[in-house]
């Protein structure tokens, strides 16, 4: 069947996946680093206080059917020594596919000096794929084999989180199942892969008002590349960052964020695309917002910020 309408989108996803060195199965954020629980759910709790976020990532801007994802997580210590519990949501809407995600999150620490902490993850929880071929500008809508496709399929993470108040490293694979999706005549036609995720960061006092945090996330799953983010924040007067980000062979981002109040974080970032797909897209945006109750975060958690 001949797809009119995704036909260029469809092309894109390709050059960009041969080009990016990585699998778009699992979505993945330039800000991801104030959205860890997503990746890691040894994260949950780790702040010390309840974290609430949220980011709207609008990506390859310009392009019918480009990619959109929104994700909402929360996460807390809890009254139980040692333990946090976490929750996660996110929908990816890419042309006529939307992939949603529910998963809850549990951690537990121990300290493995008198200043280091380890946190232990699992994370479980349901991910649902819909396609929508009434979305599609269809050859022949009387074919049999279009029908709508609603997929449900099991999520089952683990993850370890080592940190300190000023640096943190992190190995976690948010979803260790393999799941193949078929079409109406059982023939494979996606293989959702387990990811592993390695992630690291440092933070350096430069001066009394400004604090630098250089880090990693890298990506790998098989049949892929190896995936590559490298990003460095300044930090000023505990209320302002500014920072670049590099993924490898791919985009070179800029991210800015402001604490608004001891309570209220706002993030925006842009990701310019040096790929061949950037010649037709002006882009990818994303917003990033953190609410916190209490205040300990600035008290407690300085001067990591992360």
């Amino acid at each position: 069947m001949i797809f009119k309408k995704i036909k260029f989108l469809l092309v894109g996803i390709l050059l960009f996946a041969a080009s990016s060195g990585f699998s778009q199965q699992d979505s993945q954020f330039t800000q991801y680093m104030y959205n860890t629980g997503t990746i890691n759910p040894a994260y949950a709790g780790s702040r010390g206080i309840l974290s609430i976020n949220g980011i709207y990532r609008s990506q390859w801007v310009g392009m019918e059917g480009a990619p959109e994802t929104l994700t909402f997580s929360l996460n807390s210590p809890v009254g139980l020594k040692g333990v946090g519990l976490g929750a996660n949501f996110y929908s990816d809407k890419i042309g006529p596919s939307v992939e949603s995600n529910l998963t809850a999150d549990f951690s537990y620490t121990i300290r493995v000096s008198p200043l280091t902490k380890l946190s232990f993850g699992l994370k479980g929880g349901i991910n649902i794929l819909d396609i929508d071929v009434n979305k599609l500008d269809i050859y022949n809508p009387n074919d049999v084999n279009l029908l709508s496709t609603n997929v449900k399929s099991p999520v089952v993470g683990v993850g370890l989180y080592l940190h300190r108040d000023r640096w943190y490293l992190g190995l976690s694979s948010p979803n260790i199942l393999e799941t193949e999706h078929y079409d109406e005549i059982a023939v494979s036609t996606a293989t959702e892969k387990a990811h592993l995720y390695i992630i690291g960061g440092y933070v350096f006092d430069l001066h009394e008002d400004i604090k630098f945090k250089p880090a990693l996330l890298t990506k790998m799953v098989s049949g892929a590349p190896l995936s590559v983010d490298f990003s460095a924040n300044f930090k000023y007067q505990e209320k302002f960052i500014l920072g670049m980000a590099y993924r490898y062979d791919v985009t070179l981002s800029g991210l800015a964020g402001f604490q608004i109040n001891d309570n209220l974080m706002l993030g925006y970032a842009y990701d310019y695309d040096t790929t061949e797909l950037g010649n037709y897209h002006s882009g990818s945006h994303e917003i990033f917002l953190r609410f916190e109750l209490g205040t300990r975060a600035r008290s407690s958690m300085n001067p990591r910020f992360f």
